[in-house]
């Protein structure tokens, strides 16, 4: 029996094209849905699972390490942007939400067999490709986005939060985490803040 998929979300869509942050946790994303899709045989794998995978290929990767289930719509953005720039499968449609256990995109084809083309899929040549588009979106970042260390941008948020406590209420551990994620990759604090709000609408 197959699976058709209707009524569900779109992955977040970006503020802003496609951060340093989006793109680096993006490739370590790839990775692991890609040995995933492997071992796994298609089977869907939540989004802290997958995010668990991959550090567990990758344990000394700090961009990795900070990277929280929230801010996963834009790394599986850049993820099937990869895969659709190349015509591979579409390898993010693995990862699920851990309480609908479904993707967050709003294809309403049959699941099964895009799992299926994904499982059988041989993706050991993807990664050279894969580093070659990467460099392509990294060139791609605007020229404004300019890095920041961890301090800088916690010392922004503060900053923000403290002049803006009503619009940030809502605002959790993790949600504050991929935040000063996204300020460390160029955002501006208000950014940030709209952009984490949009994905934990539809990540949850």
């Amino acid at each position: 029996m197959t699976s058709k998929l209707a009524a569900v979300p779109a992955a977040v869509p970006a503020a802003v094209p496609f951060t340093g942050n989006d793109i680096d946790v993006g490739c370590r994303i790839h990775e692991a849905l890609a040995r995933h899709a492997t071992a796994g045989q298609g089977e869907p794998i939540t989004y802290p699972d997958l995010l668990t995978l991959a550090r567990s290929l990758h344990p000394r990767d700090a961009v990795l390490g900070r990277a929280v289930a929230v801010g996963i719509g834009a790394k599986l953005a850049f993820v099937d942007a990869f895969c659709a720039a190349k015509g591979y499968p579409r390898l993010g449609c693995l990862a699920v939400h851990p309480a609908s256990m479904l993707p967050a995109h709003d294809d309403a084809g049959d699941w099964d067999a895009q799992r299926g083309a994904v499982a059988a899929f041989d993706w050991s040549a993807a990664e050279a490709s894969l580093a070659a588009f990467a460099a392509q979106a990294r060139a791609s970042v605007p020229a404004r986005l300019k890095p920041r260390k961890e301090r800088p941008a916690d010392v922004a948020w503060y900053a923000y939060f403290c002049s803006h406590r009503e619009a940030c209420a809502w605002i959790q551990h993790e949600d504050k985490q991929e935040i000063i994620n996204l300020i460390m990759a160029g955002l501006d604090p208000d950014t940030a803040r709209q952009r984490v709000q949009a994905a934990k609408a539809q990540f949850g």
